[in-house]
Formats: C-alpha cells, structure tokens, sequence
C-alpha cells in the first residue's frame, strides 16, 4: 500500500454534494483530494436521470431555502465559466386537492407549506385554483377542487452535467481526484489532530475528511463499527419513467410545461412528479414517485426496471391525468433514495473522530441544494465564517424524543 502528501480535506464521495464540496474546496486554494469508488457522474447512485426539479419555496423546512438560492447562483457561475447548460427555468407547480392533508416528503399540508415559506422569503408567486390551472397548463386532467403554488423561478438542473462540470473545475483548480478506488476505513492518527484515509490501494492523511457517500453511507458506517449511525439511514429503491409525447411534443416542452409537484391524496405515495422534456431529440414526460416500504442497499438494488413497472406507472398515475400521452415508455431508470426518519439532511461530525464530518443531503429533496450546501460545507471544514447555517441539519435531533 502507498501513501501519499498530506491535504487539507479530502473529500470521500464524488456525487451531488461530494462534488460539490470539492469544487468550493478547491476554489478557496485548499490541498483537496476526492476519492469516488466509480467515475462520475455515474448512473449508479442517486444523481443521475437527466434532470432534477430545483424550487427555491421549500416546504420540507425554511432552513433549506438559504442553499438552494445559493445553488442556483452557482449553477450560473458554472454555466458562464464551463459553457454548459446545467440549469432550465420552465417554472413549478406544485398542487393538491383542497381541503386535504397532501403529504410529501414527511410534510402535510405540503401546498400551503410552500406557499408560507414563498411569502415569508419573498418568492414570487402565484396561488391558483382549478380554473386558473387549467387557464395556465390545459395538459393537467384535474379533478376539478385542486390549489396550485406557482413559481416563475423554479425548474431542473441537469444531475450529470453539474457534476461533471464542478469536477472539471475542481480538477482545473489543483484538486486532486482518484476515481474507482475503494475507501475501506478513516481512523484518527496520533492525537486526532490528522485522519488517514485507507483505500484498497494507498493511504493518504488530512486534517479533515467530509463523508459524501450517499447511498453507501450506511455501509460505510458499518465498517466504522458505528451502527448508532447506521440506524439513521434507509435506501429506498425509486424509478423514474420517460413517456413519448408523441404528437403532443411541444405542449410539453420548456417554456409551455412546468416541473411539477402532484399530490392526489394524503399517503405519502399518493402522488407524483415530472418534468417536461429534457431532451428535443427524444421529446418525453418524464414522471415519477416515491416509496418507503421495502428498503434496499447499493449491492441488492435491482437497477433494472421492467416493462411492467412502467404500463403500472401509465396506468395508475398518468393515463388519467394526462391522456394526451399515449403510455409508449422510451426509458426507465432506477435511483436510490437514502432517507432519515424525518426526511431531512443530516451534516455533523462523527462523535470520537470530529475530523471527519459526515454530509448526507438526503431524503428525495437535495440536489437542489447540493452546491450551496458545498460552499458552506467548504467554509465549515476550512474554519472559515459562512452565511449559510448547517446548524439545522445537526444528527441531534434524530436522538430527540418527539416533544422533548
């Protein structure tokens, strides 16, 4: 085994936060080196699928709204610096039937969350009813007593592009980057003021270690042999469908269909969401949902998806909401969610070793926060002052009785 020069971080995951960690690193002049067991951007994690809906009204928590205003700036500097089209302003919608407790990602009353947390942060807006959904976007089938939250600003950005692009500018700013390269352990060296790092094939030491490794997370704490940890993480398998608009192309296009949040009842699964066509070359309704029931792990994920998997997901959810697609599935992919009891993120020092800090932006909702996240995780590990508070994201409360 060889080792190598010390860094000031090293950065252990190369996903949608690790990845970012490292770009933010690396412009700050840091010694930075990112280790990823595969070479992102990668189809077999959690950030890929084309495209991911950002919002800047979170109704998962106001803590949130604070990155993903930073995201999207960042993305912008992204694009002017690469050339590359990472984001896409197509505006949001996220709706519900009134009256109804329309829960989405642990949250209930999730529409009018949203709509608060856009008045409180000055986001524009607009609240519409059934007619003035229908007045807006004729594609929606609606039942007729549905509430609407629009936002001009919202959108998707494109997973693999941003990834790619904070990597080449990290690689372009002195980062170092070792892809396909295992990390079995972290373990303090002397009196803890230095973490090495082993992997398959070397061993390499810095003064602090950030933890991005998403859905292998849970494995990585079980080799730590921090199953106190372990026990906050669940992967969930998800799928994601891309559906042929056929002669309804450009009703489904950029600029004439929104991202979209729909919640048809009060389960956490009775709802789903989609984007409008990410690629004109294939024009497709890309839709999808969200389960919690069977947990999974990186090894016995079923990264296939059936054809049935798809007619299931025409029949139950789109057919009758959008009959202007015709059900022919061009593609499917499967991604994985790791979620923590409150569905919330967890970024926090590993208790006995604090040079490692361990960043999960998790639970189905944070890519769109993923580069703010970066640049204030960049500032958390270099001593450096930030106005964007991590604070809310302490693994604390998870060990809080509900009431306490």
């Amino acid at each position: 085994m060889t080792s190598s020069s010390y860094h000031d971080v090293i950065v252990i995951g190369l996903g949608a936060l690790g990845a970012a960690t490292l770009h933010q690193l690396s412009q700050r002049g840091a010694r930075v080196l990112g280790i990823d067991q595969f070479a992102p951007p990668h189809e077999l994690g959690s950030s890929h699928g084309d495209s991911r809906i950002t919002r800047l009204a979170i109704g998962e928590g106001d803590e949130c709204v604070p990155f993903v205003q930073r995201s999207h700036a960042i993305w912008r500097e992204l694009e002017a610096r690469t050339g590359k089209s990472l984001m896409t302003t197509t505006g949001g919608l996220v709706l519900a039937p009134q009256g109804r407790v329309a829960e989405h990602h642990g949250k209930p009353d999730f529409v009018r969350r949203t709509i608060a947390c856009a008045e409180r942060f000055g986001i524009a807006h607009e609240v519409l009813d059934a007619a003035g959904i229908r007045a807006r976007f004729p594609q929606f089938q609606l039942q007729g007593d549905e509430i609407g939250y629009h936002e001009r600003e919202a959108g998707f950005v494109r997973p693999e592009a941003a990834i790619e692009a904070q990597l080449a500018v990290a690689r372009a700013s002195g980062a170092q980057v070792r892809t396909g390269e295992k990390v079995l352990a972290v373990e303090p060296v002397g009196n803890g003021d230095t973490v090495r790092v082993r992997t398959q094939t070397a061993s390499f030491e810095a003064g602090r270690v950030v933890v991005a490794a998403g859905a292998w997370l849970p494995e990585f704490l079980g080799r730590q042999a921090r199953a106190d940890w372990q026990r906050d993480f669940s992967v969930h398998r998800q799928v994601m469908h891309w559906f042929d608009t056929g002669a309804a192309a450009a009703d489904f296009a950029p600029g004439r269909f929104p991202v979209f949040i729909w919640m048809f009842g009060d389960g956490p699964e009775d709802y789903m969401y989609g984007f409008p066509s990410s690629d004109p070359a294939q024009p497709a309704l890309k839709v999808a949902t969200e389960q919690y029931v069977e947990a999974t792990t990186p090894d016995a994920i079923d990264r296939s998806v059936r054809p049935e998997e798809s007619a299931a997901m025409f029949r139950e959810r789109v057919a009758g909401r959008f009959p202007q697609i015709e059900g022919r599935a061009l593609k499917a992919r499967a991604c994985m969610y790791t979620v923590t009891p409150d569905r919330r993120f967890v970024i926090d020092a590993l208790d006995g070793l604090p040079g490692v800090l361990v960043v999960s932006a998790c639970s189905g909702h944070g890519f769109k926060h993923s580069a703010g996240l970066g640049d204030a995780i960049a500032d958390h590990v270099l001593g450096r002052a930030s106005t964007l508070d991590l604070s809310p994201f302490a693994r604390q409360r998870l060990l809080e009785k509900p009431g306490a």
